[in-house]
């Protein structure tokens, strides 16, 4: 069985049971019978087209921020493989009050906990996990891809962004790229509606961070856009699917039919 690495200051072994027998298609692995609570978002998400238009492939060492509920996990995982790396990364907790410390930190000790339930294959990548704060300097210069899916507001409203970008330059290869997906907002919307606190960022202000810490944009696409979305909740993004916070019997209808955000997709190569 394949040994699992959980990364703090130092690395530190463990074994995960997983599944029997890793997938190596990204169509296989998106058809796998233990994606049935996941497969309802892919019409929202698109995976297949979205890793397609990161460019991502098996045996990749693959960067993922803030993996949550381990949507995208389950299926980075058995795509990346035996010959690939997972790595699972959060902000830096350091400087944060208690509360949001206690939620935010200890990603390698709480992910291996997470992945534990979510029968992965046996014969899948290598996996790591840390907070920024705890960033191990031999990964400089390693990773092929850093994925941020719909995190960039969270990164830009609670501040992290700075240093996370910082450090995501640092973890790359030369020429390595970031892969990112965020709640879009008009291009003329209001500061108050483009700060992160409604959950929407602007496209071009996206851009625009981007290339102010080094990286350049490779390409956009459409492909989680939704045209449906209204970006005027008075909840922010959360008001969508699949939180509809704030929803009642009346207004649920109506959201639902919307579906999840309109969102921007972008692909960035780290400038030399």
């Amino acid at each position: 069985m394949k040994r699992v690495i959980w990364a703090a200051v130092a690395a530190v072994s463990m074994v995960v049971p997983m599944a029997a027998q890793a997938q190596d298609t990204l169509d296989g692995v998106l058809a796998d019978a233990r994606r049935a609570e996941d497969a309802p978002r892919d019409r929202y998400r698109h995976p297949r087209e979205t890793l397609e238009f990161f460019q991502v492939e098996p045996g990749m060492t693959v960067a993922d921020y803030l993996p949550a509920g381990g949507w995208y996990t389950r299926i980075l995982v058995p795509y990346l493989g035996p010959q690939g790396r997972y790595i699972a990364i959060g902000p830096d907790v350091s400087a944060m009050e208690e509360r949001m410390r206690n939620y935010m930190g200890g990603l390698a000790e709480k992910f291996p906990a997470s992945t534990a339930k979510w029968n992965l294959p046996a014969e899948g990548p290598e996996i790591t996990a840390f907070n920024m704060d705890a960033y191990p300097e031999a990964l400089d210069g390693t990773v092929d891809r850093v994925l941020i899916f719909r995190e960039m507001h969270n990164q830009f409203r609670f501040g992290w962004l700075h240093d996370d970008l910082l450090k995501i330059r640092r973890m790359l290869k030369p020429g390595g790229m970031v892969g990112l997906t965020d709640h879009r907002a008009s291009e003329d919307a209001p500061f108050s509606m483009t700060d992160g606190n409604k959950g929407y960022l602007r496209q071009s202000d996206v851009i625009a961070l981007m290339d102010a810490y080094g990286f350049d944009l490779v390409a956009e696409s459409e492909i989680n856009a939704n045209p449906k979305d209204t970006k005027d909740y008075e909840r922010g993004v959360w008001a969508l699917p699949p939180g509809l916070s704030g929803a009642t019997d009346a207004t649920r209808p109506k959201l639902e039919a919307i579906g999840e955000s309109d969102r921007m997709t972008l692909l960035f190569r780290k400038r030399p």
